[in-house]
C-alpha cells in the first residue's frame, strides 16, 4: 500500500509500538483501523474503505465502499480473513525461515 500511496497521503502507524492511543492495544491489534482527515477512526472493511480512498488508482472501489451495501458485504469477507489470518501469518513466517 505505500507503494500506491506515492502522494503520502497515508500515515502509518505502527499499532505494537506503545503511544498513546483512544482504543485498547488488543483491539487496536485485533482488526484494522483508520482515519480520514477530519472524520471518525473506523475499523474493518470501512478502514480498509479510507484508504482505498487516499490512493487513486483504488479510489473507484473506495467511493463505492461508501454504498452501505457495498460496505456489509467488504466487512464479512473482511470478518471471514480475520478468521484465517493467524493460518496466514503462520504460513508466511515458516516460508520466510526457509528462504
Amino acid at each position: 500500500m505505500r507503494r500506491l500511496d506515492r502522494a503520502g497521503r497515508i500515515t502509518f502507524i505502527d499499532a505494537t509500538v506503545a503511544q498513546a492511543c483512544p482504543l485498547d492495544r488488543a483491539d487496536l491489534l485485533a482488526r484494522f483501523h483508520a482515519r480520514e482527515e477530519g472524520g471518525p477512526l473506523v475499523s474493518g472493511a470501512a478502514a480498509f474503505a479510507a484508504m482505498w480512498r487516499a490512493v487513486p488508482v483504488l479510489r473507484p472501489v473506495g467511493l463505492l465502499a461508501r454504498n452501505p451495501l457495498v460496505l456489509r458485504l467488504l466487512e464479512r469477507l473482511y470478518r471471514r480473513f480475520l478468521r484465517v489470518r493467524p493460518r496466514l501469518q503462520r504460513w508466511l513466517r515458516a516460508r520466510e525461515a526457509q528462504a
